[in-house]
């Protein structure tokens, strides 16, 4: 699935910004869009916070406003050149994130954003187990990704945006239960939110010792 707009969103920065921008209004805005994971949860400007799959640096240049302490990990090295360029004020690191480099009990915070569905199942437990040990102990997992819509009015949008920009990676992640792949790897579900019909998820979890 998907056509000839998925690599000419991935080629060209104005038509990913304009897609992210259109599919953020259901949610008020690209501003609100990016901070839907980051509700409740307490940052200081001393948290450790990984931004994994950070691509361009989208999201990371909202997460320098709450910490000092942000680090972006991508595996493509255009996206992190260009990352850099955005958000120099982060750290970044190229890589797999199934097989990060950084230490156990490294990160108070993992974030990710709309890059989940781009994986496997394989990769999302692959994943979530690299989450689960470079985080320290009471560390949170948060993130924001598609969801299978409980609003049948919201079906249709979701179905032509992901025929259109997406993989099948990405329908067999609205099919999966990510809460319960979590807490096969050891974490404690935080909170699970709806958003725009329930085309979008925010899943948080938290890393008990």
């Amino acid at each position: 699935m998907a056509t000839f707009l998925r690599p000419l969103s991935y080629q060209y920065q104005w038509i990913y910004d304009t897609i992210s921008r259109l599919a953020a209004l259901p949610v008020g805005g690209e501003k609100k869009f990016r901070s839907l994971a980051l509700e409740n949860i307490p940052i200081d400007t001393d948290t450790k916070i990984l931004d994994l799959c950070c691509g361009k640096g989208q999201t990371t240049k909202f997460l320098i406003k709450y910490s000092q302490n942000v680090v972006g990990l991508d595996i493509s090295p255009i996206a992190i050149s260009q990352a850099r360029k955005n958000v120099p004020q982060a750290t970044y690191v190229e890589g797999l994130a199934q097989n990060m480099i950084f230490d156990n009990d490294t990160f108070d915070l993992v974030h990710t954003s709309v890059a989940l569905h781009e994986m496997t199942i394989d990769e999302l437990k692959q994943i979530f187990e690299e989450v689960y040990r470079v985080l320290k102990p009471n560390g949170i997992f948060t993130f924001i990704d598609l969801h299978k819509p409980n609003n049948l009015l919201f079906l249709p949008p979701l179905s032509i945006f992901m025929w259109l920009f997406e993989t099948n990676t990405a329908w067999v992640l609205i099919a999966t239960d990510l809460t319960k792949m979590l807490s096969e790897v050891g974490f404690s579900l935080i909170n699970k939110t709806l958003y725009a019909g329930g085309s979008l998820q925010v899943i948080q979890v938290q890393k008990i010792p």
